[in-house]
């Protein structure tokens, strides 16, 4: 499968020179970068600063004078840009650089079009342009500085997260299907919430992240990872150990209800609920009681 090919567009009032490179390092995730342009007024004295990280990086700087002052030129001339680019149809995405508002519009035009749209800015991003983008990026995340407490307060709770995936693995096992791919889960998730990034929480990956809610539980198969709805996947599980025992006059053997249950759901593992042995996982629940037999040294499994 050929690479997806991305226009990289920056906004220089909005964005330092210290992140170029990690921009572009980002973006090598998603594809390749074919166009790279940055728009400004280069005859001001701060710009200077931009000239070497420009040239190392083969960044084309696009020239705006600041006609008027108060009126922001420089986000007409990228806006212009862009939808030149759009109709040139040489890419398949863009990436927006900018923590600007203006640029809305833009962004959800171009997914209009069909392009895959990338945003990058600070914290203080509007909300509105986070939207718009099918995935966003806080530079922060992607320079490795720490949050303060102020930028924080942009980053989703994980409450709410968990919420969104629960109702995912919901809507899932309600159409049949007991697990849900971590593949199918993420992409979701960030079609929900587009700022949506594990490194706002301090992972670096996504089922790690998941590996710390209570509200999931990961199974894992070769080399596939899936979650599961942890109350409801229990409550099945409980409910068809329930059901297995009364069918034996409320008493059965330990190892025998073991067997019955993979029968019952093949991909049953002890160890997707944190325990380490059956009897364990069977002593969690209040329904029902683990008593020894010393005749026979076995183990029996009885309702309460």
């Amino acid at each position: 499968m050929e690479e997806k090919r991305f226009a990289l567009l920056i906004d220089s009032d909005n964005v330092s020179a210290e992140y170029v490179q990690k921009i572009l390092d980002e973006l090598t995730k998603y594809g390749i970068v074919t166009i790279k342009r940055i728009y400004g007024d280069w005859t001001k004295s701060n710009s200077n600063k931009w000239k070497t990280v420009l040239l190392s990086n083969s960044i084309q700087p696009m020239q705006q004078f600041a006609y008027t002052n108060g009126k922001n030129a420089t986000d007409s001339y990228m806006i212009i840009d862009a939808m030149d680019i759009l109709y040139s149809d040489n890419v398949e995405g863009f990436c927006l650089v900018t923590s600007d508002s203006d640029f809305t519009r833009l962004a959800a035009r171009l997914r209009e079009a069909g392009k895959n749209v990338i945003g990058m800015g600070e914290t203080k991003t509007p909300e509105a342009f986070v939207s718009a983008c099918d995935r966003f990026i806080y530079l922060n995340n992607i320079s490795g500085k720490e949050q303060d407490d102020k930028e924080k307060k942009h980053v989703r709770s994980i409450k709410a997260i968990e919420k969104a995936i629960t109702e995912i693995l919901d809507e899932n096992e309600d159409a049949g299907k007991p697990m849900t791919n971590i593949g199918e889960v993420g992409s979701r998730l960030l079609k929900k919430y587009p700022d949506f990034d594990v490194r706002n929480y301090g992972y670096s990956k996504f089922s790690t992240f998941c590996e710390g809610l209570k509200a999931v539980k990961i199974h894992r198969n070769n080399n596939i990872i899936s979650l599961i709805n942890a109350s409801r996947q229990d409550a099945n599980v409980e409910e068809m150990m329930v059901k297995i025992i009364k069918e034996k006059d409320g008493v059965m053997e330990l190892s025998l209800l073991s067997q019955e249950l993979k029968r019952q759901f093949p991909d049953f593992s002890v160890k997707n609920y944190g325990f380490s042995q059956f009897k364990k996982f069977v002593k969690s629940f209040s329904s029902m009681k683990l008593e020894t037999d010393k005749t026979n040294n076995k183990n029996y499994v009885r309702l309460k």
